[in-house]
């Protein structure tokens, strides 16, 4: 029959969040029946051929949100598009409906990001029907998303399927696997699972959970999920993990990148903003007002569940070097620092790092961090330097040309700045660099390079 496909796809099934709310505004209902990718294609012919030497540069998007929410319905890749090349953005399953791992053909785990897999291969065989070149794919992301990214790049499932990436603030551990789990881990926590939910069977605990209702499911995952934080009565739930040990991951980061088994024929572009740690950490963990001394070394106790080996003592000796411990904000702000590190400077950088080490600057590497404020949130949320600063996710806006959009609620600065953003990134797509004068992210004799990313700075390294 004919698909009309100008209308809003569902977007997969989650626990209520910001996004949610943001997603009912928009009319988007939650289905278990969700896996769509929206196209933006610029001044579109009649191209029905995979030859067709007209056929643009595609740049494939994958949303972030700590995989367990969000949807393509937030981001619009028209603006995007402009630049000369299709966007292409991909639901996936999200929480246990996408990576509930039960040890059989199907229930594999990780099956979020074989949807993700499936997408990329739709793509490469049919997006020539919408002007794109389905052997010149990049794939991009942020957060989530970009840890994805990471994770396709080191899959030998993904390999040849793409030949440029994005990572935007995150990437598989490469130092620490605690971002991953194995497989008994991830059976033993399905099998929790079905016992909270009464369908404990030994047989047949997965047919009965398919009968369990969503919201039941939603439900534990709120409450129950792999790691719970107690610091003064607040609680912070952790997210679905992937699985390790699988045919989509079957290696750890760090056995991958010694063994030299991970996609290295592709340009890659990574980076992070200047404050990652400050709105993830009140997300997720939920810093004390009052934070002191004692309260600093105790969140870095707990933070220790999913890094083994943290040195309580001298991890809160670096963060506080230089700080006022009388001053609540100030040991926030060191706070902010340490959780950014943990979760994404640290693994962006270093899984970046490692992949032009080894690829021998035979292909681009490049690195950048955002210090550039958006006006809009500094007037609207009051996101200055003194609070939570250059938050995680402040690159996506510009990125997908939100200023130049909606140009009224923004500075000329910052529509600029945008539309900056949008040609490096699609050159990027294009040719492989930003443009001529970035630097790779390693040089001759091992030089470190970093992009500012700020129409400020836009000459500093």
């Amino acid at each position: 029959g004919i698909i009309y496909g100008t209308n809003r796809g569902h977007s997969c099934v989650q626990m209520e969040s910001r996004m949610t709310a943001r997603e009912e505004s928009l009319n988007i209902t939650q289905s278990e029946d969700c896996l769509v990718l929206n196209i933006w294609t610029p001044n579109m012919g009649n191209n029905t051929s995979s030859n067709d030497t007209s056929l643009k540069p595609v740049m494939f998007w994958i949303h972030g949100g700590a995989l367990t929410m969000g949807s393509i319905a937030m981001y619009n890749g028209s603006v995007l598009a402009t630049n000369d090349v299709v966007v292409v953005a991909v639901n996936y399953r999200l929480g246990w409906f996408g990576f509930m791992y039960g040890d059989r053909e199907d229930a594999p785990g990780n099956m979020g990001f074989y949807d993700q897999l499936l997408a990329l291969k739709w793509v490469r065989d049919n997006i020539h029907l919408f002007g794109g070149d389905g052997d010149h794919i990049t794939i991009f992301g942020e957060s989530a998303g970009s840890w994805s990214v990471s994770a396709h790049i080191l899959s030998p499932l993904s390999k040849g399927l793409f030949k440029r990436a994005i990572m935007q603030s995150g990437a598989h551990f490469y130092n620490k696997d605690r971002d991953v789990i194995t497989k008994s881990e991830a059976l033993l926590m399905a099998k929790e699972l079905a016992n909270r939910l009464n369908c404990s069977d030994s047989d047949n605990w997965l047919k009965c959970l398919r009968g369990v209702h969503i919201q039941d499911i939603l439900s534990y995952q709120f409450n129950h999920t792999r790691h719970v934080i107690h610091i003064n009565e607040m609680k912070a739930s952790w997210a679905i993990f992937p699985v390790l040990g699988t045919k989509f991951m079957p290696f750890s980061a760090q056995k991958t990148f010694a063994n030299k088994i991970y996609d290295s024929d592709i340009d890659i572009m990574a980076g992070i903003t200047k404050n990652e740690g400050s709105m993830l950490s009140e997300m997720f963990l939920g810093v004390p007002e009052n934070l002191t001394q004692n309260l600093f070394k105790e969140l870095v106790v707990n933070i220790d569940d999913l890094f083994h080996g943290l040195n309580a003592d001298n991890v809160t000796d670096f963060y506080l070097r230089g700080v006022n411990e009388s001053s609540s904000t100030e040991l926030r702000q060191a706070f902010y620092g340490l959780y950014g590190d943990l979760f994404i400077n640290c693994p962006t950088y270093l899984f970046t790092k490692q992949m032009a080490k080894h690829m021998m600057n035979k292909q681009n590497v490049y690195f950048y961090e955002l210090t550039y404020q958006m006006s809009l949130f500094v007037e609207m949320f009051g996101l200055d330097e003194e609070t939570v600063g250059i938050i995680h996710g402040a690159d996506i806006p510009f990125v997908f040309g939100m200023p130049v959009l909606q140009s009224e609620f923004f500075t000329p600065e910052d529509v600029d700045f945008s539309r900056l953003v949008m040609k490096l990134w699609t050159n990027f797509a294009k040719y492989g660099k930003p443009d001529e004068q970035w630097p790779k992210l390693l040089g001759d004799n091992n030089l470190i390079s970093v992009r500012d990313l700020n129409p400020g700075h836009m000459d500093r390294y």
